[in-house]
């Protein structure tokens, strides 16, 4: 389980996420990420799986093998950025989850990180 602090609860934060983060589109996940507001080294993570996933024993098991798949890649994720990863209904169904989130959050954060340096030559 990731710790409190760690996790968005906030849907106002989800919403900035997902429109000022970069997004990695994978078959089973969409995975968002944005470098944060400035100042704030706090790095938070989290999920979206809607009613199309399947019922709620499947969405709760997606649910925790995407948490469990984050808590490896945890680490990489640059500190003060947000991730949201929204599971696709095909995330009930792949076997390699962890996988596909795992590269999903690494392309992310690799848009977010060039993304970033563009707008920072611009300015």
């Amino acid at each position: 389980m990731l710790p409190q602090a760690a996790r968005m609860r906030d849907g106002e934060e989800f919403r900035r996420t997902m429109r000022r983060g970069s997004a990695a589109s994978m078959p089973a996940v969409v995975v968002h990420v944005w470098s944060g507001e400035p100042g704030d080294n706090q790095t938070r993570v989290g999920l979206i799986v809607g009613k199309k996933v399947g019922p709620a024993v499947v969405r709760n098991r997606v649910k925790r093998r995407i948490r469990h798949a984050v808590r490896a890649e945890f680490s990489s994720i640059p500190a003060g950025s947000r991730v949201v990863i929204r599971a696709l209904p095909s995330a009930a169904v792949d076997p390699a989850l962890q996988a596909t989130v795992a590269e999903g959050l690494s392309r992310a954060v690799r848009r977010s990180r060039a993304a970033q340096h563009s707008a920072s030559v611009r300015d």
